[in-house]
């Protein structure tokens, strides 16, 4: 079965009108000095001063190891790239793309190992792009698809679909844990966003769906530091336990794989692990 749920190509990016605008912008959202910023890359504080003020330029290497210190996302990285007028480092592709064939099917083969429990594939902005067989059921009966109805092809945002009061969340016994840990992911995106701010425009959307804002104030902190979501599930007198966990795949060199999150749900206990192997 094509597990392929949306297909996403390079999304456009709103760049820095100039180098030393971007380099400003970047101390700043980290909250390091000249100084601190100078210690760590080995380029002198007079120097650096002189980049944010426009007086001087960078090398290509240089935009880089400022971007390697500062922590900045990869996208980002070539946003200032460009900003300096260097090609950028860093590829962004489809996952269609024929170069990305092997890792398609590497994605493929692990969504696969993982029924009959689901398991699916999103971006950093949780847009869905890939969802496995088990995934794919549990959404369909979660959201009341008709049977034969097909599921959403295009536009699929799982952290919508989780908090809408209307959608998945009206099932979610636990949904202030859940929302509350859902939002964290989100918030350390915004928190590594540039200047465009998809992330952040997403979470303040997030956060003004009813009950958000109650939730995150009663939030257990003890329950946000467990490695692992918990989420209890009841529905047409069912009651699943389960747990979530997200890898990603960690790749340093391109924007769509560094990108990408794994996520995979395990049943808590016997009855959630029964339900979903009858289904398989």
């Amino acid at each position: 079965m094509d597990q392929r749920v949306e297909s996403h190509g390079a999304a456009e990016h709103v760049g820095f009108a100039n180098f030393a605008q971007a380099l400003r912008f970047w101390r700043g959202k980290r909250g390091i000095s000249q100084l601190g910023l100078s210690t760590q890359s080995g380029i002198s504080q007079r120097h650096l001063s002189f980049l944010e003020q426009g007086r001087a330029q960078p090398s290509r290497d240089m935009v880089i190891r400022l971007g390697i210190m500062l922590d900045i996302p990869l996208r980002e990285r070539n946003a200032m790239l460009l900003a300096a007028g260097f090609a950028p480092a860093y590829r962004e592709r489809s996952l269609s793309d024929p170069e990305l064939a092997s890792v398609r099917h590497a994605l493929d083969f692990m969504l696969a190992q993982h029924a009959p429990y689901p398991a699916l594939v999103v971006d950093r902005l949780w847009n869905l792009v890939m969802a496995n067989g088990p995934a794919q059921m549990m959404m369909r009966w979660l959201l009341d698809v008709p049977k034969g109805a097909a599921l959403p092809q295009e536009g699929v945002n799982v952290l919508r679909l989780m908090l809408d009061p209307q959608l998945v969340r009206r099932h979610l016994l636990n949904w202030e844990a859940v929302c509350a840990d859902l939002l964290h992911w989100i918030r350390r995106e915004a928190v590594g966003d540039g200047p465009q701010g998809e992330a952040a425009s997403l979470l303040a959307e997030l956060a003004s769906l009813p009950g958000m804002r109650e939730a995150m104030r009663s939030a257990d902190l003890d329950t946000r530091a467990l490695p692992f979501l918990p989420m209890q599930i009841e529905k047409d007198g069912v009651a699943l336990k389960l747990f979530t966990s997200i890898a990603t795949l960690g790749t340093p060199h391109d924007v769509t794989l560094h990108e990408l999150r794994i996520e995979s749900f395990f049943p808590s206990d016997d009855a959630t692990a029964a339900w979903f192997r009858q289904r398989q």
